[in-house]
Protein backbone atom coordinates (compact mmCIF):
# COMPACT_ATOMS: atom_id res chain seq x y z
CA UNK A 1 0.00 0.00 0.00
CA UNK A 2 1.33 3.79 -1.07
CA UNK A 3 1.73 6.01 1.38
CA UNK A 4 -0.21 9.28 1.56
CA UNK A 5 2.96 10.94 0.33
CA UNK A 6 3.06 8.89 -2.29
CA UNK A 7 -0.40 9.45 -3.61
CA UNK A 8 -0.27 12.96 -3.40
CA UNK A 9 3.19 12.93 -5.52
CA UNK A 10 5.92 12.65 -3.63
CA UNK A 11 8.47 15.58 -2.66
CA UNK A 12 8.04 17.78 -5.77
CA UNK A 13 4.61 17.81 -5.13
CA UNK A 14 4.58 18.11 -1.37
CA UNK A 15 7.34 21.36 -2.19
CA UNK A 16 4.77 23.01 -4.56
CA UNK A 17 2.16 22.84 -2.59
CA UNK A 18 3.69 24.38 0.35
CA UNK A 19 4.64 26.98 -2.27
CA UNK A 20 0.70 27.57 -3.20
CA UNK A 21 -0.01 27.16 0.44
CA UNK A 22 2.53 30.29 1.81
CA UNK A 23 0.83 32.30 -0.98
CA UNK A 24 -2.19 31.97 0.33
CA UNK A 25 -1.69 32.28 3.73
CA UNK A 26 0.63 35.72 3.27
CA UNK A 27 -2.28 37.15 1.34
CA UNK A 28 -5.01 36.09 4.36
CA UNK A 29 -6.11 38.91 6.45
CA UNK A 30 -7.15 36.50 9.03
CA UNK A 31 -3.32 34.99 9.49
CA UNK A 32 -0.61 36.72 7.60
CA UNK A 33 -0.01 39.14 10.54
CA UNK A 34 1.40 35.96 11.88
CA UNK A 35 4.29 35.68 9.55
CA UNK A 36 5.13 39.18 9.24
CA UNK A 37 8.69 38.69 11.10
CA UNK A 38 8.93 34.78 9.83
CA UNK A 39 11.72 33.87 7.36
CA UNK A 40 9.87 32.60 4.99
CA UNK A 41 11.93 30.34 3.09
CA UNK A 42 13.29 29.06 6.22
CA UNK A 43 9.53 28.35 7.22
CA UNK A 44 8.64 27.23 3.87
CA UNK A 45 11.51 24.33 4.13
CA UNK A 46 10.17 23.51 7.94
CA UNK A 47 6.81 22.95 6.26
CA UNK A 48 7.91 21.34 3.35
CA UNK A 49 9.60 18.51 5.57
CA UNK A 50 7.31 18.19 8.44
CA UNK A 51 4.58 17.42 5.81
CA UNK A 52 6.51 14.80 4.17
CA UNK A 53 6.69 12.88 7.32
CA UNK A 54 3.59 13.57 8.14
CA UNK A 55 2.24 11.93 5.02
CA UNK A 56 4.56 8.63 5.17
CA UNK A 57 7.47 10.31 3.71
CA UNK A 58 11.09 9.96 4.97
CA UNK A 59 11.56 11.81 8.40
CA UNK A 60 13.48 14.93 7.10
CA UNK A 61 12.13 17.02 10.06
CA UNK A 62 14.12 18.54 12.56
CA UNK A 63 12.26 21.00 13.67
CA UNK A 64 10.37 21.63 17.10
CA UNK A 65 7.19 20.05 18.33
CA UNK A 66 4.00 21.17 17.24
CA UNK A 67 3.80 22.65 20.81
CA UNK A 68 7.05 24.18 20.95
CA UNK A 69 7.08 25.87 17.77
CA UNK A 70 3.87 27.74 17.97
CA UNK A 71 3.89 28.66 22.04
CA UNK A 72 5.03 32.47 20.90
CA UNK A 73 2.06 32.51 18.10
CA UNK A 74 -0.05 31.56 21.11
CA UNK A 75 1.14 34.02 23.22
CA UNK A 76 0.34 36.59 20.43
CA UNK A 77 -3.22 35.46 20.11
CA UNK A 78 -3.30 32.10 17.57
CA UNK A 79 -6.41 30.50 18.31
CA UNK A 80 -8.33 28.11 16.71
CA UNK A 81 -9.90 30.46 14.19
CA UNK A 82 -6.19 30.97 13.51
CA UNK A 83 -6.00 27.57 12.62
CA UNK A 84 -9.04 26.55 11.40
CA UNK A 85 -8.14 29.58 8.80
CA UNK A 86 -4.72 27.78 7.90
CA UNK A 87 -6.61 24.37 7.74
CA UNK A 88 -8.91 26.21 4.47
CA UNK A 89 -5.68 27.79 3.18
CA UNK A 90 -4.18 24.20 3.25
CA UNK A 91 -7.27 22.94 1.19
CA UNK A 92 -7.26 25.56 -1.10
CA UNK A 93 -3.26 25.11 -1.91
CA UNK A 94 -4.31 21.43 -2.55
CA UNK A 95 -7.49 21.87 -4.52
CA UNK A 96 -5.15 24.62 -6.87
CA UNK A 97 -2.35 21.67 -7.19
CA UNK A 98 -5.32 19.09 -8.31
CA UNK A 99 -5.51 17.09 -5.28
CA UNK A 100 -7.43 14.45 -5.35
CA UNK A 101 -10.63 14.92 -2.93
CA UNK A 102 -9.96 12.14 -0.45
CA UNK A 103 -6.39 12.62 -0.51
CA UNK A 104 -6.99 16.70 1.10
CA UNK A 105 -9.63 14.80 3.57
CA UNK A 106 -6.69 12.99 4.69
CA UNK A 107 -4.65 15.89 4.88
CA UNK A 108 -7.02 17.53 6.76
CA UNK A 109 -7.52 14.68 9.33
CA UNK A 110 -3.96 14.78 10.28
CA UNK A 111 -3.29 18.84 9.80
CA UNK A 112 -6.39 18.68 12.39
CA UNK A 113 -4.89 16.13 14.69
CA UNK A 114 -2.46 19.25 15.77
CA UNK A 115 -4.64 21.43 17.13
CA UNK A 116 -4.39 20.59 20.78
CA UNK A 117 -0.28 21.35 20.58
CA UNK A 118 -0.40 23.65 17.90
CA UNK A 119 -2.66 25.73 20.14
CA UNK A 120 -0.93 24.67 23.45
CA UNK A 121 -4.16 23.11 24.51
Amino acid sequence: MSSLFEEIGGSAAVDATVDVFYRIVLADDRISRFFENTDMDQQAAKQKAFLTFAFGGPNNYSGKDMREGHAHLVADGLNESHFNAVAEDLTQALQEMGVAQNLIDQVITIAASTKNDVLGL
